[in-house]
């Protein structure tokens, strides 16, 4: 049907003014969206009561890789989720994997690190683009970025994105959620809630990456992105049952994606943003009324070479951000850290290589009193590192 649509389009250019004009209206469309209702997040929902300034000295105390399932060459885009304290686990890790990148044969993969054996568990698919299809009812041509969220009653979400007709571009946001609750990862299993509805127009280029931002009443702010043509951040906001009540577009600007949210106060967040521009800076936007407004804020003095970036909060002045510094290359990847979310200080250079080599789409969990990251490791596998503070301050 999308050739169809553009072989008509060469043939009779009127529609093609139609197709802008439609495009236009949906771009609207967002602006005029329903916005969710106010609801801040809560001072005992960051992470840690960890007091220390961003100078303090964190060891890297473990590190290696995600086992991967059998026959799966690649690996792409992880997420990390923090679990309770009782759980077996003291995090679990997603990512999608396959032969390469949009492959049919590509689904969504997770290991869990168990607290009993300090080691990461077997891989296994929990997601794979048949099921999905079954369940929605139309053809999945391929998934991607994976992100991992827990509601108030401790069932798993998952947010995926997959593809019909076209690429990443064309995507759409499916939301799953954890078939039963259980701590038995044999027995993790997903099931399809929906295709978030965020845009009428073919509901199409809406794409996560990122961790949601707790809210105090058990919801979660999904941070996402536009990336049809233009590029623009969005905020999702979903309450404690993981039910979707709506979405405000975070910046105007149309060369930022890939959005991650800091907490600086109880209605004053951050987010900070991939620069799809090839001279581009970590972007910056803020709301200070709990994300029913946003305005832009001057870049990061931050290299950005069109790279995802993550970011996390421990206390209103500690923040992390996990980054490929470089101008123009992903061959190396920084750990910064900052109290005041401008001023940035390298703390640990986790990967760098040289030429084609790739260090990328980073993700940071606080889990057991310490700081776990995991990005992408020359497209292949899913490297992990944590640290520790050395002498920590409470």
């Amino acid at each position: 049907m999308f050739k169809h649509l553009l072989q008509l389009s060469a043939r009779f250019p009127v529609l093609r003014f139609a197709g802008l004009a439609l495009l236009c209206t949906a771009l609207l469309w967002l602006d005029r969206a329903p916005r969710a209702p106010e609801s801040e997040p809560a001072r005992s929902l960051w992470p840690t009561a960890l007091r220390a300034a961003p100078q303090a000295a964190w060891v890297m105390q473990q590190q290696g890789r995600i086992p991967m399932p059998a026959d799966t060459p690649a690996a792409h885009a992880s997420s990390l989720l923090a679990m309770p304290s009782a759980h077996p686990a003291a995090l679990l890790a997603f990512w999608f994997a396959g032969s390469r990148e949009s492959a049919a044969d590509v689904q969504i993969a997770a290991a869990q690190f168990e607290r009993a054996t300090q080691q990461w568990s077997a891989a296994r698919f929990v997601v794979n683009r048949e099921d999905i299809a079954e369940q929605l009812g139309h053809g999945v041509r391929r998934l991607g970025n994976p992100v991992a969220w827990r509601d108030a009653q401790g069932r798993l979400h998952l947010f995926v994105v997959g593809t019909g007709w076209g690429g990443w571009a064309a995507a759409r946001i499916v939301h799953l959620r954890q078939t039963r609750p259980t701590q038995d990862f044999a027995a993790l299993r997903f099931e399809v809630q929906r295709v978030l509805p965020l845009s009428w127009w073919w509901n199409i280029s809406s794409l996560v990456r990122t961790a949601p931002l707790p809210l105090v009443d058990g919801g979660m702010v999904l941070p996402a992105y536009f990336e049809l043509g233009i590029k623009y951040p969005l905020a999702l906001r979903f309450d404690a049952a993981g039910e979707f009540l709506g979405l405000v577009r975070i910046s105007r600007r149309t060369h930022v994606l890939q959005p991650t949210l800091l907490m600086r106060g109880e209605a004053h967040w951050l987010t900070l943003m991939r620069d799809q521009r090839p001279d581009g800076k970590v972007g910056v936007a803020q709301t200070v009324d709990g994300g029913q407004t946003w305005i832009d804020l001057p870049d990061l003095p931050l290299h950005n070479p069109d790279s995802s970036v993550a970011a996390l909060g421990l206390t209103p002045d500690l923040m992390f951000l996990a980054h490929n510094p470089l101008p123009k290359t992903r061959t190396r990847l920084d750990l910064s850290a900052s109290s005041d979310a401008q001023n940035w200080l390298k703390i640990a250079t986790p990967a760098q290589g040289s030429g084609l080599d790739e260090y990328s789409y980073p993700a940071l969990a606080w889990a057991d009193d310490s700081l776990w990251l995991s990005y992408t490791d020359q497209r292949r596998s899913i490297a992990w590192q944590r640290f520790s503070l050395v002498a920590p301050m409470r």
